[in-house]
């Protein structure tokens, strides 16, 4: 059988490397083929390699979120599995993910005796997901997504940043983005909501719950 082809894509080298050589111990079976250290590098890489699997890290720089790049992924490259792997123990996100398109949900903290195994189920077209995290997601009620008015996960982001009192070249540094590109997602924010000063953008926020967690 051929190695089960992999990207891996992760903001930080060392757990790259560290993924990489935990992957390429299994006498072969696995090959990491590309590595990224943002969405933006993690969609090239899947265009130009087609990988069997997308090992995508849940918080990535980028101009698109973790979640929504899953579903670009198998737009682009259909045949490519995506298994996130995270910190995130809500199971919320796990849901997120799943709904998204992902294959699999591993937490980082157990990553050495998980990964393997989500990537060969991912690589086979089944499903892996954390088992603590399957029984809360079953036991946890869904919760609502989001606020309205077809915000996505970027512009959600940087609506918060505002609210919460950031400038835009303050939000560009914390979300590894242009200063020009976080003004393109302010600007969409006022129009999709018809908000057009601060004190607005903080009210619907608070409205909206999205600075409950700040």
């Amino acid at each position: 059988m051929p190695p089960i082809r992999i990207i891996l894509a992760d903001d930080h080298p060392v757990v790259r490397h560290a993924l990489a050589a935990l992957l390429e111990a299994e006498d072969g079976g696995i090959a990491v083929v590309a590595e990224a250290g943002d969405t933006d590098a993690a969609l090239r890489a899947v265009l130009g390699h087609k990988p069997d699997v997308l090992i995508l890290d849940l918080s990535m720089p980028g101009t698109h979120t973790s979640l929504e790049t899953i579903p670009l992924v198998r737009e682009r490259s259909p045949q490519t599995a995506t298994v996130v792997l995270t910190m995130q123990r809500d199971p919320e996100y796990a849901r997120r993910a799943l709904r998204a398109g992902a294959l699999g949900y591993v937490l980082k903290a157990a990553a050495d005796s998980e990964l393997v195994e989500a990537v060969r189920r991912a690589a086979s077209g089944d499903t892996y997901l954390n088992p603590s995290l399957g029984a809360k997601l079953v036991a946890a009620p869904e919760r609502p997504t989001g606020p309205p008015d077809d915000l996505s996960g970027r512009e959600l982001e940087v609506l918060r940043l505002i609210a919460l009192g950031h400038t835009n070249a303050e939000i560009a540094e914390q979300l590894f983005l242009s200063v020009r590109t976080v003004e393109t997602h302010r600007a969409h924010v006022q129009q999709k909501l018809s908000r057009s000063t601060r004190a607005e953008l903080v009210r619907y926020a608070l409205d909206h719950g999205l600075l409950e967690d700040s």
